[in-house]
């Protein structure tokens, strides 16, 4: 049944009206007050939480001079730091893109057990903070954790090596690719 079958017929509109197409939402029939408010009080978190930091870190790495800051990123130190990040990223984000894509396609194209599951694992990092993942992975594969013993009797180093940093970037960074993708695929 359409929705033109199901309206009553006293749902006509009077001769020679035509239908308001551009009906007023209700956000626009808020008083301007609360509109400002609203509008104004985001505007001042974005700038105290995201602006002002950056700002400052700007402020703060050019504060003696583009030469200084040229310099101190052509420091050994930098230029190792910008090494391992690159390395991360150019492992951890091909990963996410192959098991987030993945899951989000069983989660959209299949019925299956545990599918509520494989939905709440990848929400987990948003729920779980940083701080909390660090100190799982930290019990997991620490020298006193569950399979610490293990790894140092086979000199497999996680904690505070580039195994470590890829598997906590990857776990962080995951749920971003599986989200983006589960409502293209549905």
């Amino acid at each position: 049944m359409s929705f033109s079958e199901a309206r009553p017929a006293d749902w006509t509109l009077p001769k020679g009206a035509a239908p308001d197409t551009h009906a007023r939402s209700h956000a626009r029939t808020d008083p301007f007050w609360v509109r400002a408010l609203l509008i104004g009080t985001t505007l001042v978190f974005a700038g105290l939480f995201l602006v002002l930091p950056l700002a400052t870190v700007f402020i703060e790495a050019f504060r003696k001079g583009v030469g200084v800051y040229l310099a101190a990123i052509r420091e050994p130190a930098a230029l190792a730091a910008i090494r391992l990040t690159l390395l991360v990223a150019a492992i951890s984000v091909p990963v996410n893109a192959v098991f987030g894509a993945a899951a989000a396609w069983a989660i959209t194209k299949f019925d299956f057990h545990g599918k509520s599951f494989l939905i709440t694992a990848i929400d987990l990092p948003f729920a779980v903070s940083p701080v909390v993942s660090g100190l799982i992975f930290v019990l997991l594969f620490g020298a006193q954790g569950v399979l610490g013993p293990f790894l140092q009797e086979h000199g497999i180093h996680i904690i505070f090596a580039v195994p470590g940093i890829v598997i906590a970037t990857t776990f962080i960074t995951f749920p971003f690719v599986a989200r983006e993708l589960i409502p293209i695929m549905e």
